[in-house]
């Protein structure tokens, strides 16, 4: 493999750091950003270039900088070192909220400017936070967020300041709230929209129980995109439980107004009426009025809910009398940063006794609600950006950490460009970048529909009814929520639609709720549907040709979303695979691994182990799951004694559709012995993807050790895990 490397003090981890201005000698850390504003040449990466004779592509090895290489002084928090629990908030006086608002959102940043990862959502909603925990008294009221970004505040205010820095490490905090870490998390949040339904079954048995405590939940405007976000809503309208619905809106839209209007916003006007809509007076008034209506009829009544209704529409924002219609009293809009009055809000909300669901609409604005990326993160820190520094970072983000994703996307437009009837279908809590290229290049020809998967699905499903080349791209965990569609509107029916699952198997920090290690399993059952994966970018190139050329039933393709070691440089098309066609990439004897997917790279490398023990083992690549390539898997059967099918998947994937033929065929009747390897029957925590591969028994040694255990060499298996 040609490889090129990148002469930067970031990268040259044999130099030494006190040679550079940069330097700071109190802490060992290297400062690039300080460094390059006075070395702006310095940092131009050297590399050498080789292109592949079968695609367009460069080889390169690339090494992103460690962590520890940025440094960032911290600034003093006096109010928030006295909060160890929400009931420390109780004496504080509105300036010291206010400061103590600034303090938390400086913890934040700074341990997540540490780790290079966004904390925009978790920085807009502080204010929120610490109102609410003003007001309500947990953990007997119960607090509920849909998103785990959103609860960062929550976990600082609430005992878990000191292990915030271990957030999304193994053995660390959760990046979502969890029933297991705390008391003050009474249910778990990851993929949206469950935090009210949720709510109301907790103030339904609350009510059953005769306790009195509030429940309150935070949504968000994104996971309003969700379908049960509504049917919770009508449903709470309809029992008339009270609960408390909080709508943090960060105004930002996926489908923002051709016309242009103005965002909501919030002045002295409307902040006055929320007050006043929130007001216990105005509420019995309110409610005095009703009755007073049916009491003179029914034509009355009805008349004076439609006034009603019509007075509210006319103060209210657009679309506050759709609350009203599913039985929520609207109250909003509140500016999300003024600690004041969404505490003044609050303590009147929560004073109100059965009158049955609230909704409180609260506007966080677009400052911090987005996170933007690591740079910004980053130069934030500084007096201010400079080109270099800039630079630099954009280089690290785009160059540095090429990821599947990347290579899937610009193979898509690609073949965009030759085929007009290709359009993409996104579904799922926020979107890759890389996807920007395709959206900029036919925004005509991309739909992004947030977390509404179940309609993203169908939606495919009519648009390959009619005519069109539909690529549904949903990560793997939240097209579980879409599973009915697939089967009913898809599969059932032979439709064409091409499903890309991304962040497939395991990925890292954010733990078991955003990984994907059952797609596998529910797609491969399907009677009609063409299961495939890729080894390497490579091949995933190949199975976006495969997918655009397959047009007579559906098909799907996973991969992770790790960064690849690999290609760069002009892209050319793939080429259309054979479907249910394998290949194998290296023959032995005796053993042989059939890997499906990118752990074939690492059953590569456990050849490479075993032969340190005199064992030349075979890998083939299955690439197919279904239809299985069933003449390579006799082949492997008929000249070896043992077959180890390896997989980042469940039990009831490939490894079981394997076993299924060739017990089926007799070959297990003869002397071949198979022995699967899968992710274990139980959720694997969040931690760093080398550390949950090794939790999971799927790294390459694990691989080799298990090929030396059938082989009856148990202290040679010993000692490679060593």
């Amino acid at each position: 493999m040609d490889t090129a490397f990148l002469r930067c003090p970031l990268a040259a981890r044999n130099l030494a750091y006190d040679e550079f201005e940069g330097f700071n000698s109190k802490s060992c850390r290297f400062h690039p950003v300080r460094y390059l504003r006075r070395n702006p040449t310095d940092w131009k990466p050297c590399q050498k270039l080789s292109a592949s004779p079968s695609r367009g592509w460069t080889q390169r090895v690339a090494a992103l900088p460690d962590v520890d290489d940025f440094f960032w002084e911290k600034d003093p928090t006096p109010i928030l070192d006295t909060i160890d629990a929400p009931i420390h908030l109780k004496n504080l006086s509105s300036k010291e909220l206010k400061q103590l608002a600034d303090e938390v959102r400086s913890e934040i940043s700074f341990i997540m400017s540490r780790k290079c990862q966004p904390c925009g959502p978790g920085r807009s909603v502080v204010e929120l936070t610490i109102a609410i925990h003003y007001v309500f008294n947990a953990p007997m009221d119960k607090i509920l967020w849909d998103a785990g970004q959103h609860a960062y505040a929550h976990k600082i205010l609430t005992g878990r300041r000191s292990l915030f820095h271990t957030i999304k490490q193994k053995n660390g905090l959760s990046g979502f709230t969890s029933r297991f870490e705390s008391e003050y998390d009474p249910f778990g949040a990851g993929h949206g929209c469950n935090s009210l339904s949720a709510g109301l079954g907790m103030a339904v048995a609350r009510d059953i129980n005769g306790r009195k405590n509030r429940i309150v939940t935070v949504i968000s405007n994104w996971t309003t995109m969700a379908g049960q976000v509504y049917e919770a809503m009508g449903h709470a309208g309809f029992l008339d439980s009270n609960m408390v619905v909080i709508l943090n809106d960060s105004c930002h839209s996926l489908l923002p107004k051709a016309d242009g209007r103005p965002k909501m916003s919030v002045n002295a006007v409307s902040s006055a009426l929320s007050k006043i809509q929130s007001s216990k007076g105005f509420r019995r008034f309110r409610e005095a009025a009703k009755g007073l209506a049916k009491w003179f009829g029914k034509g009355m009544h009805e008349f004076a809910a439609k006034v009603d209704e019509y007075a509210r529409g006319m103060i209210g924002p657009h679309g506050a009398t759709l609350f009203e219609e599913l039985g929520l009293y609207y109250i909003g809009p509140i500016d999300g940063h003024n600690v004041d009055d969404l505490i003044c809000v609050l303590k009147e909300v929560a004073t109100l006794d059965s009158t049955g669901p609230v909704l409180v609409h609260v506007i966080t604005g677009t400052e911090n609600d987005t996170g933007g990326n690591i740079g910004s993160e980053i130069i934030s820190n500084e007096e201010g950006p400079s080109n270099s520094s800039h630079d630099l970072l954009k280089f690290l983000e785009t160059e540095l950490s090429r990821t599947y994703n990347d290579c899937f996307v610009e193979a898509l437009t690609a073949e965009a460009e030759n085929d007009k009837r290709i359009v993409v279908v996104h579904g799922g809590m926020g979107m890759d970048q890389s996807l920007r290229l395709f959206q900029s290049n036919f925004p005509d020809r991309f739909f992004d529909l947030g977390i509404a998967e179940q309609h993203a699905v169908t939606f495919s499903a009519g648009l390959a009814c009619g005519g069109l080349k539909p690529f549904c791209i949903i990560p793997s965990t939240f097209l579980q929520r879409a599973y009915d569609q697939i089967v009913q509107d898809v599969d059932m029916q032979k439709i064409p639609v091409r499903f890309a699952i991304t962040n497939a198997g395991l990925v890292g920090s954010e733990g078991p709720t955003n990984s994907g290690p059952f797609d596998i399993t529910f797609m491969s059952c399907l009677p009609n549907m063409i299961v495939m994966s890729p080894s390497n970018e490579d091949e995933l190139i190949d199975m976006v040709a495969t997918a655009a050329m397959v047009e007579d039933r559906p098909i799907c393709f996973r991969y992770p979303r790790g960064a690849i070691v690999g290609t760069s440089g002009t892209l050319t098309y793939g080429n259309p695979l054979q479907i249910g066609k394998g290949e194998i990439l290296v023959e032995g004897k005796e053993i042989a691994f059939l890997g499906y997917g990118e752990v074939v790279q690492r059953c590569l490398i456990a050849r490479s182990l075993l032969s340190n023990f005199g064992i030349q083992a075979t890998v083939a690549n299955a690439r197919f799951c279904k239809p299985l390539d069933i003449d390579l898997i006799r082949t492997l059967c008929q000249q070896h004694s043992f077959l180890i099918t390896v997989e980042e998947g469940t039990v009831g994937g490939f490894g079981s559709h394997v076993s299924q033929f060739i017990s089926l065929d007799g070959l297990l009747d003869g002397r071949i012995k198979w022995r699967p390897i899968v992710l274990p029957d139980r959720y694997i925590e969040h931690a760093s993807l080398a550390e949950q591969l090794d939790l999971a028994g799927l790294t390459a040694h694990h691989i080799a050790a298990t090929a030396l255990t059938l082989l009856g060499r148990h202290r040679d298996a010993l000692l490679l895990m060593k």
